[in-house]
Formats: structure tokens, C-alpha cells, sequence
């Protein structure tokens, strides 16, 4: 077991002005559980001062670790990379856009008592009226193909324990379907209203293009997936 109970899994591209802002907010709400935590912050190909601005804040923040890809290779490849890298026994996954709010970090992961899993779920989303209509129309059309009840695939404000994310094999495109795989591996989750905030610097890395049709694209992936998951189970002769 690490001695590290908990790892901030902090996918970073172009987000200069955000970066600091947030684990000061992330150490704000962490300290207090008197707990030993890192934040992992992978660099994701950033092209502007991301990278300098962490590594001038290490000392003042020793959680802090730096991992840098030599390019930009999307969202899913980034948390892949921190679940590998992270040394927590509990993983939270959280954009750096600071439209999660740390504060809600605690909830979910006192959830962890009682769950394999804790999902964020933005019940009062502050969001563009394009991205919310084409985040509608997406989680609509997931729950009818797969079936499941999970209301908000997209929050990136997610907490698990290790196990959890050891389980499962991510794919260009699945960190939107990633409780759904966890769900597939037979582990129990439950989901937390969680707030969620105006981007109010930075610039949205997303369009309808690669959220909606991308994601739908994806989906039929996810339910040959389900299709093909098997289910057996032992039985004993002794």
C-alpha cells in the first residue's frame, strides 16, 4: 500500500491562468482531512507558460508532480497517464478549466466508505446553452444504448479507489464512458450533486463537433463493449 491516500489527477493544456488558482483551491480543500496527498498534473503538449508556471510553483507546493508530454494528445491519453502515475490509494480526476470546485472533493470521497466510486453530477450546469443541449443530447442517447442510470458521464470531478481505475483499458475518446467501465468490472458507485462554475479565463477545448458526434462515435464502441463483457461465473465441485 503507498503512503499517499489521495491523488489529484489534473489534466493540464493551456491553462495559464487557471493552474494556480486551482491547487490552491485543491490544497485549500484537501488539508484540512489531514490525509497525505499529491497533485498530478499532466501536461498535455501545453503551448503556453502551463509548464513554467507549475514547475516555479513546486517548492511552494511540494504535492505538486509534473509529468509532460512532448505533445498534445488529448484528455483521455493525459488521465491515463496520471491513473498509471498516480501513487494514491483513492484517485480524483479534475479538469483545470475551474469549472469543478474543489470544495466538493471531501463529499466524494467520503462517499469511498461506502463506494468503489464517487461521480460528480453538475445537476445545475453553468455551461453555453450549445454545450448543454449537445451534452443533453448525448447523455440521452447514451442512457437508451447502454441502459445505464448515471446522469452525468461528463463531470470531470470524479473520486475512485486505485482498484478502480486499474481495472479498466482507456481508449482515445472513452474518458467520457469511464463509469460505465468501471460499472462493467462490477464495482458499486454512487453519484454527488457537485457545483459547477463559469470558465471565466481560458478557452473551451471543445465543440459540438468532437463533444456530441465524437462521443456518439465513441458510444457504439462502448455498447460492443457491453455486448461482449463477460459474465460467468464459478461454480464449485468441492
Amino acid at each position: 500500500m503507498s503512503d499517499i491516500d489521495i491523488s489529484v489527477v489534473l489534466p493540464c493544456y493551456n491553462e495559464q491562468d487557471n493552474i494556480m488558482p486551482l491547487i490552491t483551491q485543491i490544497t485549500n480543500a484537501l488539508k484540512p482531512l489531514n490525509k497525505k496527498y499529491e497533485i498530478v498534473c499532466v501536461n498535455d503538449g501545453s503551448t503556453d507558460n502551463t509548464y513554467k508556471i507549475l514547475k516555479l510553483n513546486k517548492t511552494k507546493f511540494p504535492e505538486i508532480r509534473i509529468i509532460s508530454f512532448t505533445k498534445n494528445n488529448g484528455l483521455t491519453a493525459a488521465l491515463d497517464c496520471g491513473f498509471k502515475r498516480a501513487k494514491g490509494n483513492i484517485i480524483i480526476m479534475c479538469d483545470a478549466d475551474m469549472q469543478n470546485d474543489p470544495a466538493d472533493m471531501p463529499k466524494l470521497i467520503d462517499a469511498l466508505k461506502y463506494y468503489d466510486a464517487a461521480y460528480g453530477w453538475r445537476k445545475n450546469r453553468q455551461d453555453t446553452f450549445k454545450k448543454r443541449i449537445s451534452s443533453k443530447i448525448a447523455n440521452n442517447f447514451r442512457r437508451m444504448v447502454t441502459k445505464d442510470n448515471i446522469h452525468d458521464t461528463g463531470c470531470g470531478l470524479k473520486a475512485f479507489k486505485k482498484k478502480c481505475v486499474s481495472s479498466i483499458k482507456l481508449f482515445d475518446g472513452l474518458h467520457r464512458f469511464i463509469p460505465i467501465l468501471i460499472e462493467l468490472e462490477g464495482y458499486t458507485s454512487t453519484q454527488i450533486e457537485v457545483n459547477h462554475r463559469h470558465r471565466f479565463k481560458g478557452k473551451s477545448k471543445y465543440t459540438v463537433a468532437n463533444r456530441l458526434f465524437k462521443s456518439l462515435y465513441d458510444l457504439f464502441a462502448v455498447k460492443w463493449m457491453i455486448k461482449r463483457h463477460f459474465r460467468y461465473k464459478e461454480k464449485s465441485d468441492e
